[in-house]
């Protein structure tokens, strides 16, 4: 006999999103994330056992994360409190802690406080949860679309486990639909209904892995369909197509999918990808991304990994700035389209990025000594008789305007910074150096 029987789900209104009434109600149901609820997982067991500590659910939109958190108010032998960092702040957060201490004292109950969109609450917000955490006094279940670890504050972060919950594969997208197709108390069973086998599966691919986007399409699609004299309602690929319209991206300016769209572009224009490059270019401003932004990100891109390889990468670069300017969306597109391609395919080199940290190491780590003598001016007669200037070789009196003296402080005597690769146009640079290095051995022999 179970310590903590499973509480009777509660009635969900038949005017409820379809996504909603067909949230499974016990883990047997639950689709996906395998990786963590699987017999014999940490979270599964504690679920089971009624053993929770305090934890973050982080996943995308419709990966199960408030699904998961009901099921958890389903099982357990707590309090269990819904809390949305949406429409509440301080003061409800200490009604909350009030409530859930009284129990704990008084029932012996303890409170399980659930937080949808938890990123959504400021430094102070979390901080209010910090003593009662730490006490006991409430266990804590955040869910969040973004990563914990840049939203979160850190020590909110150390008194919760994170669990990662990801998109669902598309055979539990596949058969979540067609739960709901026949289910005849939460979902579409009572609705004549033959949806052709191109239409499921555009849902499917449509859904990347967003169950509440799957059903609410499907939903649409049912609803909106004319049934026949006969009553059925056929629903054919060009019917769920109209049903699912734009596809919205997954993305977010300030979040972690931006970080990691934008990484995927930068790792394939220096990987001389020009396919991937032009793909995560196109996702990127296809979820809205400002151009003007990855133009900047482009520009830098032609210093830091291309350099003197290819130096007319940067003004490519600076064109295509140029152009977006003048042409805007979405023709100036093309423009970042033609740039990105021009520096995925452009000889690549670091050679520059390099030098320079080494260069901005040292200024940080030595002496900063004074400019040599010799490389100073002497625009008076005072500063001639301190040796302003004195030995300095003018390079355009010296045959191919060459001369052979030291332009570094004399801590750094001698040091060199850049060190030019065999690529493109830095091969004729390097061949420049090297002589310029042999006369100077030459000479000091």
């Amino acid at each position: 006999m179970d310590l903590f029987p499973e509480k009777p789900a509660p009635r969900i209104s038949r005017f409820a999103p379809l996504a909603d009434r067909m949230r499974p109600n016990n883990l047997g149901d639950f689709l996906g994330q395998e990786h963590i609820l699987r017999e014999g997982k940490p979270l599964r067991e504690a679920i089971v056992q009624d053993q929770l500590s305090s934890l973050i659910l982080w996943g995308p939109p419709g990966s199960g994360k408030t699904t998961l958190a009901q099921i958890i108010a389903q099982m357990t032998g707590s309090h269990f409190i819904p809390f949305s960092a949406v429409t509440s702040g301080i003061k409800e957060i200490k009604e909350v802690i009030k409530t859930a201490e009284q129990d704990q004292r008084l029932l012996g109950t303890r409170t399980i406080l659930f937080i949808d969109e938890i990123h959504r609450f400021n430094k102070a917000q979390q901080d209010a949860f910090l003593p009662h955490v730490e006490k006991g006094t409430i266990i804590l279940i955040g869910a969040t679309t973004e990563n914990p670890s840049f939203e979160v504050i850190a020590p909110l972060l150390s008194r919760t486990r994170v669990f990662a919950l990801g998109p669902l594969a598309e055979t539990d997208i596949a058969t979540i639909l067609r739960r709901a197709l026949t289910d005849k108390e939460r979902g579409l069973g009572q609705v004549h209904t033959e949806v052709a086998e191109e239409a499921l599966q555009y849902i499917v691919t449509f859904a990347d892995g967003d169950a509440r986007r799957a059903l609410n399409t499907l939903e649409m699609a049912v609803l909106t369909a004319r049934p026949d004299q006969a009553g059925v309602r056929h629903i054919t690929l060009k019917v769920m197509e109209e049903a699912g319209q734009k596809k919205a991206l997954l993305y977010d300016r300030a979040g972690e999918e931006h970080y990691n769209l934008i990484s995927a572009l930068h790792k394939s224009l220096r990987d001389s990808d020009p396919d991937g490059a032009l793909y995560w270019l196109g996702r990127m401003l296809q979820a809205g991304e400002d151009p003007l932004y990855l133009t900047r990100r482009m520009v830098r891109f032609a210093s830091e990994d291309i350099g003197n390889a290819d130096p007319s990468a940067l003004q490519v670069a600076i064109a295509a700035k140029e152009a977006y300017h003048f042409l805007g969306s979405p023709e100036g597109e093309l423009a970042l389209a033609q740039c990105a391609v021009y520096l995925a395919t452009a000889p690549k080199s670091n050679a520059i990025y390099a030098a320079f940290q080494e260069v901005q190491r040292d200024i940080r780590e030595q002496p900063a000594l004074p400019v040599p003598l010799h490389l100073r001016n002497a625009p008076t007669p005072l500063m001639s008789e301190l040796g302003y200037g004195k030995g300095y070789q003018y390079a355009h009196d010296f045959p191919d305007a060459q001369v052979e003296q030291e332009h570094l402080p004399e801590n750094l005597r001698g040091h060199t910074y850049y060190h030019p690769t065999d690529r493109g146009y830095e091969a004729k640079i390097k061949e420049v150096l090297e002589r310029r290095r042999k006369r100077r051995e030459q000479s000091e022999g």
